[in-house]
């Protein structure tokens, strides 16, 4: 049995200002951006078009996701993002005005920092030894 996994949720207030972080600010590529009408919309993003995985972007059309905003792992990290260089993208993505948790720091299994979206959803960059 083959499996993966092919996409992860992350709740968003916007359509267009999440598209316009994620591809703006943290360099992220737009793959997918379907309008089906009455409001429904499939975006989807990837730090580039080859990955296996990729986000899609859903509007928080009630109460209860608008709650979740921002908190979808509660203050830990909800998703770890792979890098060949992770002090390169530090600067990049803070140059452009994300905001981090710290500078990148050598940890046993490479170098990593933490940062966030526009809602507060908490990224791990991480550049493992051996890339």
């Amino acid at each position: 049995m083959n499996k993966k996994i092919g996409y992860v949720t992350i709740l968003v207030k916007d359509y267009d200002e999440a598209i316009q972080f994620y591809t703006e600010k943290m360099g992220f590529e737009l793959l997918a951006d379907n309008s089906f009408g009455n409001g429904m919309r499939w975006v989807s993003v990837a730090p580039s078009s080859n990955n296996e995985t990729s986000i899609v972007l859903v509007e928080a059309d009630t109460s209860e996701k608008k709650e979740r905003l921002g908190s979808q792992a509660a203050n830990h990290v909800f998703l770890v993002i792979n890098t060949d260089d992770c002090r390169r993208d530090y600067e990049v993505m803070k140059s452009r005005g994300v905001h981090f948790f710290g500078e990148p720091n050598d940890v046993p299994w490479g170098v990593e920092v933490v940062f966030e979206d526009l809602y507060g959803n908490r990224f791990d960059l991480v550049q493992h030894n051996g890339f």
